[in-house]
């Protein structure tokens, strides 16, 4: 059995002397979801809860919770984080929470992932109490890490959820049986299981741009795609927005736990640091040419310069994967060209759908 770290031979609590380790990107993805009523659920979207800005609330207090774990958890290192996201989903009953922390040093973030988890999904519990005081906080988890000696670890359960007819609520679900609006009964007919293919359809929105993810501008595209997706029956991940040159690494972030769609926006053209066709060709198994080539005939045919946008589209595994430009119309006309071949595209690709 492997020994207790914080432990001493005595075994009294120790803080772990991390001096002798090297310095290394370390990041973190912890999830959970706060268990409510539908009513809830349908303010928060509205933004009809008497008490106003419950998501911005709780991302906030996610990001301290995040900045003040070593304070809260006694034997914590003090980090120097370089990087805290909190994002929210939504099945019919849950309130989904995801967090990423990153740091760059000899220990881990996995702490200060969870309790942004815990403080955030604590928070949305004290903004929703007037309307549901049952409501519940399930399921804080480490979802993935990376960095360190040990590398890269997923969550076993969050490998799993690849499989095609597991249904999960919110791509930030690890775990179907622990999502509000899973469905885990056993699927016995052809029917059933499309229906629960399509119920299952989860979507990631990637956002790559160095000013937004710096705070300096707005990004405005990847809401609008977030919203399209929400009502084309998704449950959406994100925007997550990250710098140019550190796409790659969302890319990772958003396959972790493989969901049926992943679109990004921005790092398409011609500029030093658009990289986005290239970390996505990296990921992908196969490439859908004429996806990326019709979003890009459709711009060209109002705007000329639609013609640079390098983006791709592809399958990563069971995940449909598209590049769109990021500009508000590059974005209008790349869901003008999917809304017409999602449903037949990702029934394919789960092993239904035909060929007419």
């Amino acid at each position: 059995m492997s020994e207790l770290s914080h432990v001493d031979r005595e075994g009294r609590a120790r803080m772990v002397d991390v001096s002798g380790k090297a310095d290394t990107t370390r990041i973190a993805v912890a999830a959970g979801e706060l268990q409510t009523t539908a009513e809830v659920v349908a303010l928060v979207r509205a933004e009809g809860m008497p008490k106003a800005d419950v998501l911005s609330t709780a991302r906030l207090a996610g990001i301290a919770g995040a900045k003040k774990t070593s304070e809260l958890i006694p034997l914590c290192h003090q980090l120097a984080l370089s990087s805290v996201k909190v994002e929210f989903g939504f099945t019919e009953t849950t309130i989904t929470v995801e967090a990423t922390a990153k740091t760059t040093g000899p220990t881990g973030v996995e702490m200060e992932a969870l309790t942004a988890v815990a403080v955030a999904g604590l928070t949305l519990h004290d903004m929703v109490k007037a309307v549901d005081p049952a409501a519940v906080m399930n399921g804080v988890r480490l979802v993935t890490k990376e960095g360190g000696k040990h590398g890269h670890w997923v969550r076993p359960e969050a490998r799993s959820s690849s499989a095609p007819t597991s249904p999960t609520g919110n791509g930030s679900d690890t775990a179907p049986a622990e999502s509000g609006s899973a469905t885990t009964a056993p699927v016995d007919t052809t029917a059933e299981h499309a229906t629960a293919v399509r119920d299952s359809r989860t979507a990631v929105v990637v956002v790559a741009s160095t000013g937004a993810a710096a705070g300096t501008r707005v990004d405005t595209t990847g809401p609008v795609l977030a919203e399209w997706l929400g009502a084309q029956g998704f449950s959406v991940r994100g925007p997550l927005v990250y710098a140019d040159a550190e796409i790659a690494a969302g890319l990772a972030d958003a396959l972790t736990d493989a969901p049926s769609l992943i679109v990004t926006t921005g790092g398409t053209g011609a500029s030093p640091t658009d990289a986005t066709p290239e970390a996505t060709r990296a990921v992908l198994d196969r490439e859908l040419p004429g996806v990326a080539d019709a979003i890009r005939q459709r711009g060209t045919a109002k705007f000329p310069l639609a013609a640079l946008s390098r983006g791709v589209a592809g399958l990563a595994g069971r995940t449909v994967v598209v590049n769109l430009p990021g500009s508000p119309g590059g974005v209008k006309d790349g869901i003008a060209v999917l809304e017409p071949l999602l449903n037949h595209l990702l029934a394919q690709v789960a092993g239904g759908g035909d060929h007419e």
